[in-house]
């Protein structure tokens, strides 16, 4: 029986290896009017590592910034145009190295599903840049279940 599962599961694998590049991710959001800003515009704008979060929906590695253990009161605002996304009053520890929080500002943040890799994600970008900012899951807390796993390094953080 256990050679079943083992063969199962090679099969899923390499079946997931011929049909993950096939699937399209949906388009990056473009931003408002007035931050539709060139490749150039935005790399003199950000840190490489800010663009390749930013702008490439890259990831940083866990437990490598310091707004994971960010214990402040304040309000995190999205590096590439400063718009307030997510209060201190929502941020809690998940454990998982990023900085978490259990829901963005009121109108703050926009998400869509990518596939970047291989299965569907629900992608958080900020509203008024369009800027990758992390994903969203279904394991959070109370009183939304969700956790906004959001990188440390698409975010500004002003005490309050």
């Amino acid at each position: 029986m256990q050679r079943r599962h083992i063969l199962l599961g090679l099969a899923a694998l390499g079946a997931g290896a011929l049909v993950a590049p096939h699937l399209r991710a949906a388009p990056r959001p473009k931003g408002q009017k007035g931050w539709q800003l060139s490749e150039a515009a935005w790399k003199e704008r950000l840190t490489p590592r800010q663009f390749h979060v930013l702008r490439q929906a890259g990831t940083e590695r866990p437990f490598s910034h310091p707004f994971d253990q960010e214990k402040r009161r304040g309000t995190f605002a999205c590096a590439g145009c400063r718009l307030p996304v997510y209060d201190s009053s929502r941020k809690y520890d998940s454990g998982t190295g990023w900085p978490s929080f259990w829901a963005a500002l009121p109108g703050a943040v926009g998400t869509q599903t990518d596939y970047d890799i291989g299965y569907p994600r629900t992608e958080v970008h900020c509203r008024r840049c369009g800027g990758h900012l992390g994903h969203v899951f279904d394991d959070g807390p109370r009183p939304t279940g969700k956790r906004h796993c959001i990188n440390g390094t698409a975010l500004v953080f002003t005490p309050a």
